[in-house]
């Protein structure tokens, strides 16, 4: 279990180590490290995902570690309420950001001849909290052209409990 403490409010994530593992630990290595600590939420969709964990509030991307494997194909749906982790085109490019689904996204999810995003975790109390950060105004911030929060939405601390 780990927890966000935002400053818009508290999320606590069960993380999936059983079906994840590799997604599951590079996550709980940042959190471990305290790599979350003071990033923000950079990118905000309603009705689609809210996403963190590469930027601080002045939007400068922090340093990661390596790529790691895409895990997508383990049987876990981008359902509302679940943490998934972020990439580029390339499937094996997630590192440390994620996004938490807003709804169910089928779309991001595994295809057998198309890799999806790699669900590893689920909100399990506070997504009233990740709801708020959905309603905050978005727009251009930092290299962002849309989408990112108008107003700082802040993970204070990260820990593992």
């Amino acid at each position: 279990m780990v927890i966000f403490k935002t400053n818009l409010g508290d999320i606590h994530i069960e993380v999936d180590a059983d079906n994840a593992p590799i997604s599951a630990e590079n996550f709980l290595a940042y959190v471990r490290d305290g790599f979350y600590d003071g990033v923000i939420f950079h990118r905000v969709i309603p009705g689609f995902v809210v996403q963190g964990g590469g930027f601080d509030e002045n939007f400068n991307q922090k340093t990661t570690r390596a790529p790691i494997k895409n895990e997508s194909a383990n049987g876990l749906d981008n359902e509302r309420g679940t943490l998934s982790m972020a990439r580029t085109q390339d499937p094996h490019s997630a590192t440390s950001q994620f996004f938490i689904n807003l709804e169910d996204n089928e779309q991001l999810n595994d295809m057998g001849t198309r890799p999806g995003y790699a669900v590893f975790g689920r909100v399990v109390e506070g997504m009233e909290v990740v709801d708020a950060i959905a309603k905050v105004p978005t727009g251009a911030a930092g290299p962002f052209r849309q989408d990112a929060p108008q107003e700082t939405v802040r993970i204070e601390s990260a820990e593992v409990i």
